[in-house]
């Protein structure tokens, strides 16, 4: 036995030193050195990349492989000097360009082999006279491009064929590069097809590409092909955006050019032919069949709508609703619907409260939310009900419908929240929850919360686990028997009281910033304001734009508010940049900021948040719908909105009751400010629709989920 070890043992070495036998290089001419050593430095750094991999195999290819390559090149008798220089020359194109792909990551180290065998048949090829264009084909794109680089095929018959061949590949392998490929290369001899292919792929692309004067766009406009030939004819024509929208329905012959020209220049017919097409693309969707551009469509829809009717309705919010809703009165329930769910961003509160959501039920014979819904094919249903519940309008809604009916849609409307990319329907959901009164139907959605949640844990599914069990958590906490602490239980600062310390900075004070602005009722509020803090708790600095009120007694308090300066000369914006500036300045970082003054304002408060806000006030009509936003400046705020309508009358004396807690030390604390508030504003409808910070379940949500997630991320980080 020892005898057959030493035998097998004695051959394994005699192998390898075959083996390195057969690639121990003849002589080498002087002129030809310079060759083999850049060959060598080549494979040198090919290797060096290939590093901290186990592609052994590859490896030895790489020195085995090429060392044979370039020993075959100096014992060939059929090559003169010129040509083996001309192919080690090319051996060393073909290391360094395999080496740059390894960097990018466009090729591996067990490409090389094939890359070798490429390098091989097309000098065989060559070397015959004959174009590489075959090799080329069969290979790899990257291979394929670093062959026609290399010097020996710089001019090899074969290299126009090969580079179509390369662009095609390039083609098959990233279709959304097609049209830029085109366009660089205009007479290549596939691009019909490619055209037709494109066509199919991004209509919008190509509609663009159609568009411009040059040969590509030609080109699509003289295709053959039925989708790109209707494309090319809306390119070229003035109103082609205006047609692009219906592109789907004129591809199937369902509507004819001339048909959309009767209603272009006409925007409510037009917008109404927006809308038709619409639900006939809802309704193939809800048959699995994605109509080209519908998001085009929808997107036009949108536009119009807010362009043509919410830009009015909202503009005339200081006119009498007969005037006002003059212009939406020709729209029908459906028109109106897609007012309401796409121009949610613009709409102003009182346009939704007082035209848009009765003027549906108006028109609607028998007035039922369900059949409303059915004529829309549910397009957008989640956000109507969003919309609805955020404007407090939810239960209103669901009582035009059979219980039953009612029932199903909530069921819808809590379902599938794992499936999207966003958390926007989950915290649709959330504050939905809060807005519904109806117990029975409270229960129903919480019960589906939950049947979700078990289903997500049963299929180990994380995301949807996180959200449903997120969602238990608030929707459980909501009813004081169940004694669930949100903040600990989900890991958040404090919910339900903000503590007087956490609000005051480095030197103990308390800084607060007001906006106000300049219109007749931001005088009439700003007057207010300091008419309530002219007593001697309140000592008053002033300059020509603001005005800052600092407690005389207690913990230290600064309010700082600008003056509301003449709007229309844009003195308003001036004095709460002049303001702002200041703060920053000197280091006054607020911790409460209020915003006094309309909807149509908030958005400028908000793009001018101070990012070390904790507790902020949104006294506008329907606050409540910025509250994403200003969570994504201010993640862990807590903020007092109202759902429809923000009165003077009642965020006055809440901002009096709040500055004067601060002011004696005391912590907020939310579910006790809120009954001392039910108490003060009792018989004032409007106080019902304010929404403390401990019920506005959607902004809690969103607070959780972002801190599950810095968990996670701590947890990853430290594997």
């Amino acid at each position: 036995m020892k005898k057959l070890y030493f035998l097998l043992a004695v051959l394994s070495v005699s192998a390898a030193a075959f083996a390195q036998q057969a690639v121990q290089m003849p002589e080498i001419p002087l002129m030809r050195k310079k060759f083999h050593d850049d060959i060598d430095r080549g494979q040198q750094r090919i290797v060096q990349l290939q590093s901290g991999t186990d592609n052994t195999h590859s490896s030895d290819e790489v020195t085995g492989g090429v060392d044979s390559f370039q020993n075959a090149v100096e014992l060939d008798s059929t090559l003169d000097t010129n040509n083996k220089i001309k192919y080690l020359r090319g051996l060393n194109d073909v290391l360094n360009g395999f080496a740059g792909a390894m960097q990018t990551h466009s090729v591996k180290i067990g490409d090389f082999p094939a890359m070798l065998q490429a390098y091989k048949d097309a000098m065989q090829l060559e070397r015959e006279g004959q174009a590489i264009t075959p090799v080329v084909k069969q290979n790899s794109l990257e291979t394929g491009g670093i062959l026609l680089r290399s010097f020996p095929f710089l001019n090899n018959a074969g290299q126009k064929d090969s580079k179509d061949q390369l662009i095609l590949k390039e083609c098959q392998l990233h279709p959304e590069r097609i049209l830029p490929i085109l366009n660089r290369n205009p007479d290549f001899p596939y691009t019909d097809t490619l055209i037709a292919v494109a066509a199919r792929r991004n209509q919008e692309e190509l509609y663009n590409y159609a568009a411009a004067p040059n040969k590509l766009g030609n080109r699509i406009c003289a295709s053959e092909n039925p989708l790109a030939k209707i494309i090319g004819k809306m390119a070229r024509t003035k109103a082609g955006r205006q047609y692009f929208p219906f592109l789907d329905n004129l591809y199937r012959n369902k509507i004819s050019f001339e048909a959309i020209d009767s209603v272009m220049e006409d925007s409510v017919r037009y917008y109404k032919l927006l809308v038709k097409t619409e639900i006939e693309y809802a309704t193939r969707m809800r048959q699995r069949d994605t109509p080209l551009v519908k998001h085009t469509l929808t997107e036009k829809l949108r536009q119009k709508g807010v362009e043509v009717f919410i830009n009015e309705i909202n503009g005339l919010h200081e006119a009498p609703d007969g005037v006002r809703f003059r212009k939406i009165e020709p729209l029908t329930p459906e028109e109106l619907y897609y007012l309401a769910v796409l121009g949610e961003e613009e709409i102003y509160t009182s346009s939704y409260t007082h035209g848009v959501y009765p003027f549906i039920f108006q028109k609607m014979k028998p007035a039922r939310g369900d059949s409303l819904l059915m004529r829309v094919q549910f397009d957008h249903f989640k956000k109507w009900i969003k919309m609805a519940a955020n404007y407090n309008t939810l239960d209103n809604f669901l009582k035009t419908m059979e219980k039953s009916n009612a029932e199903l849609l909530m069921k819808a409307f809590v379902r599938g929240l794992d499936k999207t990319n966003s958390l926007e329907d989950a915290v649709d959901v959330a504050n939905s929850y809060a807005s519904i009164e109806d117990k029975e139907l409270q229960q129903l959605v919480l019960n589906e919360v939950q049947y979700n949640l078990q289903e997500a844990k049963r299929t180990g599914n994380k995301r949807g686990t996180n959200i449903y069990g997120m969602l238990n958590t608030l929707f459980l906490s909501m009813d004081p028997a169940n004694n669930i602490d949100v903040a600990a239980t989900l890991g958040i600062p404090p919910v339900y009281f903000m503590p007087n310390k956490a609000l005051r900075d480095t030197s103990g004070r308390i800084v607060v910033q007001q906006f106000f602005y300049g219109d007749k009722d931001g005088n009439t509020v700003f007057n207010a304001f300091v008419n309530s803090m002219s007593n001697g708790n309140w000592k008053m600095t002033s300059n020509p734009e603001w005005v800052a009120f600092s407690s005389t007694r207690g913990v230290p308090v600064t309010i700082y508010a600008n003056r509301p300066l003449d709007e229309k000369q844009g003195l308003d914006a001036k004095a709460q940049s002049t303001l702002s500036n200041y703060l920053q300045e000197h280091n006054l970082l607020p911790t409460v900021v209020i915003h006094r003054g309309h909807s149509y304002y908030l958005n400028s408060t908000i793009d001018q948040l101070a990012s070390s806000a904790k507790v902020i006030l949104l006294g506008s009509c329907g606050g409540y719908q910025s509250l994403s936003r200003v969570l994504g400046i201010c993640p862990y705020s807590q903020i007092i909105s109202s759902k429809q309508t923000g009165s003077g009358l009642i965020n006055q004396p809440m901002i009096s009751v709040l500055l004067e807690n601060m002011r004696e030390g005391k912590d907020l604390n939310w579910p006790a400010l809120w009954g001392n508030f039910s108490k003060i504003f009792k018989g004032n409808e409007m106080f019902s629709d304010y929404v403390p910070p401990h019920k506005n379940l959607g902004a809690v949500f969103i607070m959780a989920y972002k801190k599950l997630e810095e968990r996670e991320d701590d947890a990853a980080g430290t594997e």
